[in-house]
């Protein structure tokens, strides 16, 4: 990278400054995310540095961990994540329970920042996931000597463009690796257009389905149930919303309560800092709601503001909306109910997500074009219960078909530790 693009990258981060320091999801550890540790990390070795950008994608690493540590238990694990919800989860799935010696945060991508992160942490292999392709951090540590390795590799065909741009940019990224594990054949034809050397690329599938069976508990949480005060009531879950999606699926369980009294609606917004507007948004249309974390009774709307409790509320569910599928994200986690035996209905953009589509459409997965067609479809299901626990079971069995990337991606990574 020449002198000219690392000072445009600094000029850049300065400007961003005002708002990464404020933005409630990356406002933490700034000191971290500046290469700023008062020593250097003392958790022995070898050291795996495996990375996640948020809460959902940390999920993605725990079953990988899980597996390293069976075939390396001598290995050290340290795990880093962007968004402060995402070090949260880390720190609660993974430091927690033993499986972590260390959480921290990625560092700014730039040279200082990543150089300075390197000589704190010391890792043998540094693990990115999905399309973390940071020129910063990567081309540090191949200077550094440490093995990099892509998991979940994921580069869809329209930015193929945006890649050719970087990489003119930065130099070949992908060159970089010394392992590339993609989810999927015609992505990983992808990574060998954009100059992947041909021996480090592998297919191994998607971690993320491994993750459904480490996150789902194996009992429903009576704790909870108690707390959303249920009596025997449906339950619609609508997980992962985001801004512009809550307005629409408020009104359509309004529409629905006129023939289903008992049905009552748990929504839990993705980024949890937007819980309150959604309650407020509820009860400007007349409906009883609630946070989760404030005491109540059976309020006909419950908005999630809790972390880690979304999988255990699926498990209460009677049937599932999955959200980011109506507006631009493309789509969120739609295993992770299916894995709880649910019926799962989701959008029209489930771009980031359309190996998943493929796995559950027809299986368990219901897709729908807009809110009408949810109403409709919700109301014909829910007089049909019969047909709800068909179509759940469908889905566990469609999701327990397609695991084992995990194991694959873990005997690939430890083969790269000394």
């Amino acid at each position: 990278m020449t002198a000219l693009a690392i000072v445009f990258e600094y000029l850049l981060f300065w400007l961003m400054l005002p708002f990464l320091l404020l933005h409630p999801r990356v406002r933490q550890g700034v000191g971290r995310r500046l290469g700023i540790y008062r020593q250097p990390i003392a958790i022995g070795s070898p050291r795996i540095w495996l990375h996640g950008a948020s809460a959902g994608d940390v999920l993605g690493l725990l079953p990988i961990v899980r597996e390293l540590k069976a075939l390396r238990p001598d290995a050290r694990v340290i795990v880093s994540a962007i968004t402060d919800s995402g070090a949260a989860m880390a720190q609660q799935r993974l430091f927690s329970q033993g499986l972590a010696q260390l959480v921290t945060y990625l560092p700014y991508d730039l040279p200082g920042a990543c150089r300075r992160t390197l000589t704190a942490l010391r890792p043998d292999v540094l693990v990115l996931e999905y399309t973390e392709l940071w020129p910063q951090l990567i081309h540090a540590a191949s200077r550094a000597g440490v093995k990099l390795a892509l998991t979940n590799g994921r580069i869809g065909p329209r930015k193929l463009g945006r890649y050719r741009a970087l990489f003119a940019f930065s130099g070949n990224l992908l060159a970089s690796f010394d392992l590339l594990m993609m989810r999927a054949e015609e992505e990983a034809e992808r990574a060998l257009l954009l100059g992947a050397p041909k021996e480090r690329v592998h297919v191994t599938g998607n971690t993320k389905f491994d993750a459904l069976a480490v996150s789902v508990p194996e009992g429903e949480d009576r704790a909870l149930r108690e707390a959303l005060q249920l009596r025997g009531e449906r339950l619609w879950v609508c997980g992962s919303t985001h801004e512009g999606e809550e307005g629409p699926l408020l009104r359509v369980f309004q529409e629905l309560r006129r023939d289903a009294p008992d049905l009552r609606l748990l929504i839990a917004p993705r980024y949890i800092e937007r819980a309150g507007r959604v309650v407020a948004m509820a009860r400007s249309i007349g409906l009883q709601a609630r946070l989760r974390s404030q005491p109540g009774g059976a309020e006909p709307v419950i908005v999630l503001d809790t972390i880690g409790e979304l999988v255990r509320a699926y498990q209460l569910a009677t049937v599932v909306f999955v959200g980011g599928s109506f507006g631009r994200r493309g789509g969120q986690n739609i295993l992770e109910p299916a894995a709880c035996g649910k019926p799962v209905l989701f959008g029209p953009r489930m771009e980031n997500f359309a190996d998943s589509v493929q796995v559950l459409v027809g299986r368990g997965g219901l897709q729908v074009r807009d809110a009408g067609a949810l109403a409709r479809l919700l109301r014909d299901l829910l007089a049909r219960p019969d047909e709800l626990r068909k179509l759940g079971e469908l889905a566990r069995e469609a999701v327990s078909s397609v695991r084992g990337a995990s194991a694959r991606d873990a005997r690939l990574i430890a083969e790269l530790l000394p």
